[in-house]
């Protein structure tokens, strides 16, 4: 694996062009350093920012693009400062890989808000100059702040998705008291993310109402997620019955919906995250103002919140639902991604299929 100047060899499948259709694709990730690990990776989920940048949405793909930061693996080699893992360990890798780490939010273990920036998993540039690539390869090289223990107990498989769509909406949870068993909390699309918060919220016991646009996934929601209540969230006199109803409400949607609407669901001091992305949030100040509510805005999580979490879902047994696909497989999954075909995560058997 590795070569004689102490780089790693690695395989991957790569967008070569805002196509974002994936290839085969050869290079060689760095050295491994001091407080490296280098990961033989065994699985990667899909996440929407790989359709994103593969497809340089944002107009600042850097191609070759090897996209994935939901990455379980195995380690196999530790630099001589590494303290926390050795080799055959399970270990998990997340949507950054390096921050300034001297700030306060990374002295807070936040890392995801550096001042200077967290270093993206893939398509950034890393403190040496090189772009990052991410998990729909061979192996990675990490420095172990950024690398998570996986349960002994927890399937490699099922764990990759919590790295990104599991710690996005357990962040936030935690930060606002959303494990108050006997609060009510509503979730807002029924995605990756959205299942995951309905999950988060049943083992905090909380009564969980599902909003969704897709009256099909009902039975989904009610029979195999476990949620209380489900709202077609066009239909307003569905919406109304549940006026001044909810403690907390996570939003997962990244299409553009209205927020009055739901604003009018939450009780006085009710709290409102967005966890998605849509073009642009607009509500009237009274919604806010009257009930005196909070609206809070939140990413992925730092380190010391994704390792808690991991941890939680081993004990309260909280798995995502996936499809796993091989590696070949992944442009179409992308593609499949795009048109919300999925319950509720792919997953790239990596070990199996990446040859």
């Amino acid at each position: 694996m590795a070569s004689e100047s102490g780089k790693v060899e690695c395989l991957a499948w790569a967008a070569k062009d805002p196509s974002g259709v994936l290839s085969p694709y050869n290079f060689t990730r760095r050295a491994v350093g001091e407080d490296d690990i280098l990961i033989k990776i065994t699985h990667c989920g899909i996440c929407y920012a790989d359709v994103i940048w593969t497809r340089n949405m944002h107009g600042d793909s850097k191609y070759p693009l090897v996209p994935g930061h939901e990455i379980v693996g195995i380690v196999k080699e530790v630099g001589f400062s590494v303290s926390h893992f050795r080799p055959g360990d399970r270990i998990g890798v997340g949507t950054y890989v390096n921050s300034c780490k001297q700030c306060d939010y990374c002295n807070d273990r936040q890392e995801v808000y550096c001042v200077k920036g967290s270093v993206l998993t893939f398509n950034a540039t890393d403190v040496d100059g090189t772009v990052t690539r991410g998990g729909y390869s061979s192996c990675i090289v990490v420095h172990e702040r950024y690398c998570f223990r996986i349960p002994d107990n927890y399937p490699s498989a099922l764990a990759a998705p919590l790295l990104c769509a599991g710690i996005t909406v357990y962040s936030p949870m935690m930060r606002h008291g959303m494990n108050q068993p006997g609060k009510s909390l509503g979730v807002i699309g029924l995605g990756g993310l959205g299942h995951m918060a309905v999950k988060f919220g049943k083992a905090f016991g909380l009564k969980v109402t599902v909003f969704s646009t897709s009256a099909s996934k009902k039975e989904e929601a009610l029979g195999v997620l476990g949620a209380d209540n489900f709202v077609v969230s066009s239909d307003q006199e569905q919406i109304k019955e549940f006026y001044n109803s909810l403690d907390f409400i996570i939003d997962t949607a990244s299409g553009d919906h209205p927020f009055d609407p739901y604003m009018s669901l939450l009780k006085t001091s009710g709290i409102f995250v967005l966890v998605g992305f849509p073009s642009e949030v607009k509500f009237s100040p009274a919604n806010l103002n009257l009930g005196m509510k909070t609206v809070s805005g939140s990413i992925t999580g730092g380190t010391k919140a994704t390792q808690e979490m991991l941890d939680f879902c081993a004990a309260h047994k909280i798995y995502p639902n996936i499809e796993l696909v091989p590696i070949k497989y992944a442009s179409e999954a992308l593609e499949r991604l795009i048109k919300r075909d999925v319950k509720y995560r792919f997953v790239i058997d990596i070990e199996n299929s990446l040859k």
